[in-house]
């Protein structure tokens, strides 16, 4: 939309304030509220000057003017608030040379779009993410010098079969790994799941479903694919209907990993393909349907995905999930419809729907660079011709100790993804797509959480050593 169409929308709906919002490089969505009075068409055209020194990762506090730049494509009333919001999405600029900003994610996920058109392999990059959540009615946690500690309930844990309530124990409730799918009331949130898809729609996100998860008090969203940046919105999008919605339920979202111990965890399975014009790149005659430009991109994807690991699995927790024996995918393998390699071929009703599933991500860390980051390791493999090696059809889960440490696997700890991001990230700097300054930025970055973590004594660290 022009900047003229964006105010007469803003007169029509009787908006009372713009919300600008932006995405730091953890993936936490940002914003700064605008009085409508202030907003005019060249406020939408040039932009605002925002301090940038006080997102991590970003300015210092001698250079922090930074422009918060609306991209008027898709602006959207807010749902949740009480005063008519009109919420846009922004790129960030440089306050001085007036370019992009080489460290905002979604000037990176711009860049890796771009990228493709010029490689001449493809028009389009299609994303569909799943991202998974859970849901909470009382969370605590602690973290002094002596003392550290967290507690989590949900009326839904098989943990409370036995725990007395005011008005009685119902009973209804999923096992563990028993929450896929049975109907009410053994699922009780179908109501406030239908609430997040109308959230949703709301805000012009096409969706498809909703159902429980396996776990208890972990659920999932279906969106309608996408390219690539307005995808990475649609996540962000979700994220903050969610966390919205859960909260005027009086319950807690989290889009955690591994919340809860001894279950399975919450991913982020992205389905992607490459499409040029109205021929979709992915279709072809090769293993399971798929064409050798896809087999190739799959191959880029295992080459690096240590390194994609630094976006993808950007928590400390996200390794806690990572782990055999709870649908984790953590080898470097493609199949078929397996859902216990990193990499699913899923069945579908055209062969035009032909597309890889890429199953180790979560929603924890930022989409944008997420999804870049897999887009340049799979425009790697087919500028590179990378072989992803043969396919694996069986249960990757039943395979014995020593053909295990034959395979490959993803990370085991948020260090050694950081590690090879270091290492690796040639692929990622092609074009200019991520800069090294970028990189660099972002490691000593997540370094700061992998310090915070590892110094600190756990609980079960006393458990284990306190009478050695």
């Amino acid at each position: 939309m022009s900047a003229s169409k964006i105010t007469k929308l803003m007169k029509d709906k009787e908006v009372e304030y713009v919300d600008l919002r932006f995405t730091d490089p953890r993936g936490k969505l940002q914003h700064l509220t605008m009085d409508s009075s202030v907003v005019d068409e060249e406020m939408l055209e040039k932009g605002v000057f925002f301090d940038g020194s006080s997102i991590a990762g970003w300015k210092a506090i001698n250079e922090s003017d930074m422009i918060l730049k609306p991209d008027l494509s898709r602006p959207i009333i807010d749902p949740f608030n009480s005063h008519t919001t009109l919420n846009i999405f922004c790129d960030i600029m440089d306050a001085v040379k007036k370019d992009p900003y080489g460290r905002d994610p979604r000037g990176t996920a711009k860049k890796a779009e771009a990228y493709l058109k010029k490689s001449d392999i493809g028009d389009k990059a299609y994303f569909g993410p799943e991202p998974e959540f859970f849901v909470f009615d009382d969370v605590r946690f602690k973290n002094e010098m002596n003392e550290t500690s967290f507690s989590i309930d949900s009326s839904e844990g098989p943990y409370n079969t036995g725990k007395k309530y005011e008005n009685g124990n119902l009973g209804h409730r999923p096992g563990i790994k028993g929450g896929y799918f049975p109907v009410p009331p053994v699922d009780s949130a179908q109501d406030m799941r239908s609430e997040y898809l109308k959230a949703l729609k709301d805000m012009g996100v096409k969706v498809e479903k909703h159902h429980h998860e396996v776990a208890p008090s972990q659920h999932e969203l279906g969106m309608y694919f996408g390219t690539l940046t307005d995808m990475a919105d649609n996540v962000q999008l979700y994220k903050y209907a969610v966390l919205m919605v859960t909260n005027s339920f009086g319950k807690s979202a989290t889009f955690m990993p591994k919340p809860v111990k001894g279950d399975n965890g919450s991913g982020m399975h992205c389905h992607q393909s490459i499409w040029k014009g109205n021929t979709p790149l992915f279709m072809g005659k090769e293993y399971a349907g798929l064409s050798k430009t896809a087999l190739h991109y799959i191959g880029g994807i295992l080459k690096h995905a240590k390194a994609i690991n630094a976006f993808s699995n950007a928590t400390t927790n996200s390794y806690k999930r990572l782990i055999p024996g709870f649908e984790a995918p953590v080898i470097l393998a493609y199949s078929a419809r397996n859902r216990s390699a990193s990499c699913r071929i899923p069945i579908t009703m055209s062969p035009k729907a032909a597309r890889m599933e890429i199953r180790f991500p979560d929603a924890a860390g930022n989409p944008y660079l997420t999804f870049a980051s897999m887009l340049m390791a799979g425009i790697d493999g087919i500028k590179n011709k990378i072989d992803p090696g043969k396919a694996f059809d069986k249960d990757l889960y039943t395979l014995g100790e020593d053909e295990v440490k034959k395979l490959p696997t993803v990370c085991g700890s948020l260090r050694e993804a950081m590690e090879s991001l270091d290492k690796d990230r040639k692929f990622l700097t092609q074009g200019g797509v991520f800069t090294d300054d970028q990189i660099d930025a972002y490691i000593d970055l997540k370094f700061q959480e992998i310090y915070k973590f590892e110094h600190t004594p756990h609980p079960i660290e006393f458990e284990m050593y306190y009478s050695q």
